[in-house]
């Protein structure tokens, strides 16, 4: 993959922040890859204007339009693949994906979490941390498999909690270092440095720890 760029699609329902990081990353001098193409499920998703500010193709497969999960994700499947990616990545993307989806991109499908996972999968992590009273949370980027946010972690931003923390406070401190860690995951796995191996990840030849490797704010 490093003889040309990594074509990248990316998946969104919002506002589309770590998009934008992937996009800017995208644009610098000597990156290796590249948005190819932005989707989201929802046709109001604010990361669909980032994408045509940057002249990245968008499309919109709304999950409203289809009768179950298995029917939607097909379709989304076959306007991914119109793209022919490298890789697929999940950028608040709020959508449980069906096993058939999962298996598709296996090995080529990543996301990005608001927690040190294994810790707090699903919603409301900041939250969950500061009632826990932990000392410090975070982010994780992983590979996708079929268990929801259980995937091998590849890199994670370690964010120390602050006396007085709101989960909004956290969540902006802990969405910054989600910039800086998507785009270096993105990235190594453009260079052909990263890659699943059954149930881990590996970088650069190591299998690394279950919690990937460990970036401190």
């Amino acid at each position: 993959m490093t003889e040309s760029k990594c074509k990248t699609v990316v998946l969104i329902s919002g506002s589309g922040t770590n998009l934008q990081a992937l996009i800017d990353t995208a644009a610098s001098e000597g990156a290796e890859f590249s948005v190819c193409a932005v989707i989201s499920n929802k046709s109001d998703a604010y990361g669909l204007i980032r994408a045509s500010d940057a002249g990245i193709a968008t499309s919109v497969v709304n999950h409203r339009d289809f009768d179950d999960r298995g029917s939607f994700d097909r379709a989304l499947m076959e306007e991914i693949d119109r793209h022919q990616p490298d890789l697929v990545v999940l950028a608040g993307f709020m959508r449980i994906l069906t096993p058939e989806f999962v298996r598709h991109y296996k090995g080529r499908l990543l996301n990005i979490h608001p927690s040190l996972l294994p810790k707090y999968q699903g919603l409301h992590t900041h939250k969950r941390a500061l009632e826990a009273g932990d000392d410090e949370h975070g982010a994780t980027v992983h590979f996708v498999t079929e268990e929801l946010d259980g995937g091998p972690a590849i890199v994670q931003a370690v964010v120390p909690i602050e006396t007085g923390d709101t989960p909004e406070r956290l969540a902006e401190r802990v969405q910054v270092q989600e910039h800086v860690i998507y785009p270096l995951a993105v990235t190594w796995f453009a260079q052909g440095r990263l890659r699943m191996m059954g149930d881990q990840a590996e970088l650069d030849g190591e299998i690394l720890p279950r919690s990937g490797k460990k970036i401190t704010s």
